[in-house]
């Protein structure tokens, strides 16, 4: 297993649209590991571990995001192995 890390901040209209809940799915979908959290200044951050054809399929997805949302950033970079057992919301 080739298992990459990702911490990816979401930027835009992504808090009270069901962001944190789409992210959390699309994750779980693509075995996904990590945990995605709301930011105090509006955005969203994810830490995503996963096989990298499934980690760009999860990117292209919180690009797009759920239905109420609107992304206009995704500010993105490599972090050393995490060992997560699910993919989680955090408060």
């Amino acid at each position: 297993m080739n298992c990459k890390c990702l911490s990816i901040t979401v930027e835009g209209r992504v808090q009270g649209v069901g962001f944190r809940y789409f992210t959390q799915n699309s994750a779980r979908k693509l075995n996904i590991k990590g945990f995605v959290k709301n930011l105090t200044n509006g955005n969203v951050y994810i830490e995503a571990c996963g096989e990298q054809d499934m980690l760009d399929e999860f990117i292209r997805l919180v690009k797009k995001g759920p239905a109420l949302s609107h992304v206009s950033n995704l500010d993105m970079h490599k972090i050393p192995q995490q060992s997560f057992q699910d993919f989680s919301l955090k408060v």
